[in-house]
C-alpha cells in the first residue's frame, strides 16, 4: 500500500490578506485524510510546519538581501520554506506521496527545491496568476507573487539558497495552465523564458483532456512531476474563498479532469494546494 503523508503549512506571510493561513484546518476538517484512505492509500498527518505570525514580527532583519517593502517578511518566509524543503525530502527518499497544504503560495519554494533536490522534476503550475514577479518588478512586495521566478533561480538570495544554491527548475521543466491575470513585467518574462503556458482561452479552444496531455508531452521526459494548484486558478463560482480571485476560470469538471489524467500518468508523488482562505469561502 502505497504511503501518503499529509502536512499542512498556516503561511500567511507571503501576502496581506488575513485568513489564508486557516486553509490546512479548513482542509483536514473537510475529511481529506479520509477520502484518501477510500482511495486506498495509507495516510500519515505530519500535522503543521510552524509559522510566526505577523503579529509577533517586530525587529526587521536589517541584513536581508532586498529591502522590506520588495519582499515582505522574506527572513519568515525564507526560514518557513527551508523547513517545508527539509519535510519533502524526507518524504521523497522514504519513497512517500506528500501533499503540502497552504498556506499561501510561496510554500511551493519550498515543496518544489525538495523533490527537485536529487532529481529533475516536471511542475505543472495551475494558477490565475504566474507568480513570476521579482523584488525588482513586484507592484506589491508579496512573495507569494515571486515563486516561480525563485525556482528558476530568479530572487532574494534568502530563498534562492533553499536547498541547493541556485535554479530549481530550467524554464521547460515548467507548464502553466489556466493563467489569465499576468503583470506587464510577467507577460514579457514569460516571452523570454520559453515557459508553456496554457491560457483560458486555448483551454476553451482546445478542451482540457487536450491541454493536458499537450502539457504531459512537454514533460514527458521527467519521470517525477509536481503540482502546484492554486485554488484561484479556478473560477470564483466554484472556489470562492481565495484572496485574488480572477473570474474566467477552470470548472469544476475541467479541474477534476486534470486532475484524473494527471492521476493515469502516474508520475505524480507530490503536490502543494495553496491559497485556500475560509474566511472568503461562501459556499
Amino acid at each position: 500500500m502505497d504511503v501518503l503523508r499529509i502536512f499542512g503549512v498556516p503561511m500567511d506571510l507571503g501576502q496581506t490578506r488575513r485568513g489564508v493561513d486557516m486553509g490546512p484546518s479548513a482542509v483536514r476538517y473537510a475529511g481529506l485524510q479520509e477520502r484518501l484512505e477510500t482511495l486506498g492509500y495509507e495516510v500519515h498527518d505530519g500535522g503543521n510546519i510552524e509559522v510566526a505570525q505577523v503579529e509577533e514580527i517586530k525587529d526587521r532583519d536589517e541584513t536581508q538581501s532586498v529591502p522590506e517593502e520588495h519582499a515582505r517578511c522574506l527572513p519568515e518566509v525564507s526560514h518557513v520554506c527551508e523547513r517545508v524543503y527539509q519535510h519533502t525530502v524526507a518524504s521523497v527518499d522514504a519513497h512517500e506521496r506528500v501533499i503540502f497544504i497552504g498556506g499561501d503560495h510561496s510554500i511551493s519554494i519550498g515543496t518544489v527545491a525538495g523533490v527537485a533536490h536529487h532529481a529533475a522534476v516536471g511542475l505543472i503550475w495551475i494558477d490565475a496568476h504566474a507568480d513570476i514577479n521579482t523584488p525588482g518588478t513586484t507592484p506589491s512586495g508579496n512573495i507569494h507573487g515571486m515563486s516561480v521566478a525563485t525556482l528558476l533561480g530568479d530572487g532574494p538570495r534568502e530563498l534562492t539558497g533553499i536547498g541547493q544554491p541556485g535554479a530549481k527548475l530550467r524554464p521547460e521543466q515548467v507548464v502553466m495552465i489556466g493563467v489569465r491575470d499576468l503583470d506587464m513585467g510577467e507577460r514579457e518574462k514569460i516571452r523570454q523564458s520559453g515557459i508553456s503556458v496554457f491560457t483560458m482561452r486555448q483551454i476553451d479552444e482546445l478542451g482540457m483532456g487536450t491541454v493536458i496531455r499537450l502539457a504531459l508531452e512537454r514533460l514527458r521526459q521527467y519521470a517525477r512531476l509536481h503540482i502546484s494548484l492554486d485554488l484561484d486558478g479556478l473560477d470564483p463560482e466554484v472556489a470562492p474563498g481565495v484572496g485574488t480571485p480572477v473570474p474566467g476560470g477552470l470548472s469544476y469538471r475541467e479541474a477534476h479532469l486534470l486532475m484524473e489524467i494527471l492521476a493515469d500518468s502516474g508520475k505524480v508523488r507530490s503536490m502543494d494546494i495553496v491559497e485556500i482562505n475560509p474566511i472568503l469561502d461562501d459556499r
